[in-house]
């Protein structure tokens, strides 16, 4: 089975365990407010997780609207400022701040759109072929730029900051949506999000990294 009631609650654990371990090893609230990535997703996966007990098993049922509202509020709403939020919190350098403030409000706007449309049109959650699509009877006009703008609001922030290794997590983001748009069209918004969770778990050693190598200059400077 590819996807599962057993993969969302197993991906959730996983997750809370590590965003657990990354939140303790930031050392500021900028730190924690990009630390916190893995567990938020650990909380989105364990959504999907009641969702599939929903699905699949009539007393689970009443549950389903909550779930299914949930999930995509971390995949729609939260996500796309989020992440650009977290990335110009950690960022050191003035100048690229304030480049990164351009993805904060792509995002921000991009975010507002899907708020809108969750509340005015009909979501329905469907258990197809061992994964979950989510029917959204969205404008067709403009949703296409909506993933294009959300895609770029969560992806190139991690090319612009001066982070090391920041690049590396944005662009194994980036390359997993290619691959679910590819082998798993119609089921982005749930496949996504779940290689996107896991791959989060690298920020707990972006951030231990970056730690250590600001342990080190910090050591240099005090020796000088």
């Amino acid at each position: 089975m590819c996807f599962s009631t057993e993969a969302s609650f197993g991906a959730g654990a996983v997750l809370t365990v590590i965003g657990i371990a990354t939140i303790k090893t930031a050392q500021s609230p900028a730190h924690r407010f990009f630390a916190s990535i893995p567990f938020l997703f650990a909380l989105q996966q364990i959504s999907e997780g009641f969702l599939w007990l929903s699905l699949s098993n009539p007393l689970y049922t009443p549950l389903q609207q909550a779930s299914t509202y949930v999930f995509l509020f971390f995949a729609e709403i939260l996500w796309p400022i989020w992440v650009p939020l977290a990335v110009y919190k950690l960022e050191p350098l003035a100048n690229r701040k304030k480049f990164l403030k351009i993805f904060i409000g792509l995002g921000a706007f991009v975010s507002l759109y899907l708020t809108y449309c969750l509340i005015n049109y009909p979501v329905e959650a469907i258990a197809m072929d061992h994964h979950i699509h989510y029917k959204q009877s969205f404008p067709l006009s403009f949703s296409p730029y909506a993933t294009i703008i959300y895609v770029i609001a969560t992806v190139i922030p991690h090319f612009i900051s001066s982070i090391r290794r920041m690049w590396m997590f944005g662009s194994t983001v980036f390359v997993s949506y290619l691959i679910t748009a590819v082998f798993y069209t119609g089921y982005i918004v749930s496949v996504w999000c779940f290689f996107a969770s896991i791959i989060s778990i690298s920020i707990f050693a972006i951030l231990y990294l970056h730690n250590k190598t600001a342990q080190i200059g910090e050591n240099i400077r005090i020796l000088r």
